[in-house]
């Protein structure tokens, strides 16, 4: 590395202090970990992860010494109070996921809310994350979007999970895998719609691919040319916002109570955000009615 970038001799005389590190790791490319991802991995007194298999890899890539310990939803309970001693006892503790941000579908934020409530020193280290990845590339609007994680395996339950964001104006950005994904896009396409939507797949690896499409696009792909391989992240179009119905007829005929049938258009477009033209019309309608 450029001498310039990198000096991690000079950092060791600088130790972490106590507290937790959240530490992004690479989705797939090794060359995507930071400078200050080495650093805070060479340094922390344990790292805290998913599966100490997987993790065990980068730390082998990285010709470090192993200090893993497991962390993940099924001995969260009775881990966090041996991490949360280690911190009191002056440990500094790397989080990390088996790959991308910690805590971005993953298990750790009740581990963060306790070092929070408890006063604890906690600090992020940003680094690859295929969700925002993924939608950086998909070319749908970013200015609001969700993160759904995985959808529910089953189709009821993924058809109800779909259904509460059938209105939202959001583009929505969800996690699936390679064997469920026809079904998912049948789903999808059954609750929201025929939609824009992109498929991104083993992002930043050898064969990234993204397919900017629509759900019934891809949804076609899949059943001609079978399931794509590796990991998945659908970016779907936002839908529309559901707006109460409004009983024009009647905003009308109580504002030409008063007013002209001109100003009471005009009143109505601004009140409602609707057409001039369809108001126009409407008012016209109750005209010829008197």
């Amino acid at each position: 590395m450029p001498e310039t970038l990198y000096h991690f001799t000079d950092i060791q005389k600088n130790p972490l202090k106590s507290g937790l590190y959240l530490v992004a790791t690479p989705i797939g490319n090794l060359r995507d970990i930071t400078l200050r991802a080495i650093d805070t991995l060479a340094m922390a007194d344990v790292v805290a992860c998913e599966d100490t298999r997987v993790s065990g890899k980068l730390f082998q890539a990285l010709g470090f010494k192993q200090k893993l310990i497991a962390y993940h939803d099924h001995n969260a309970d009775l881990q966090r109070p041996y991490i949360l001693n280690l911190i009191a006892e002056g440990k500094a503790v790397a989080l990390i996921s088996d790959a991308g941000m910690p805590l971005i579908s993953d298990p750790g934020y009740k581990l963060v809310r306790e070092c929070l409530e408890k006063n604890i020193y906690v600090t992020s280290l940003p680094g690859a994350n295929s969700p925002l990845m993924a939608l950086q590339l998909s070319g749908l609007p970013s200015d609001h979007f969700s993160f759904l994680g995985f959808l529910p395996s089953k189709t009821k339950a993924r058809r109800d999970a779909l259904e509460v964001w059938k209105n939202v104006p959001s583009t929505l950005v969800v996690f699936e895998s390679a064997s469920r994904l026809e079904e998912s896009c049948k789903d999808i396409l059954a609750v929201l719609g025929d939609r824009p939507m992109t498929l991104t797949r083993e992002l930043t690896k050898k064969f990234e691919e993204v397919w900017p499409s629509t759900v019934a696009g891809i949804l076609q792909h899949v059943q001609k040319d079978g399931e794509p391989k590796g990991e998945i992240v659908l970016v779907i179009g936002r839908g529309e916002e559901k707006k109460d119905e409004i009983d024009v007829d009647a905003l009308l005929k109580k504002a030409m109570e008063t007013m002209s049938l001109k100003e009471s258009v005009a009143a109505v477009v601004e009140a409602t955000g609707l057409p001039k033209k369809q108001i126009y019309n409407a008012a016209l309608a109750i005209k010829s009615e008197e």
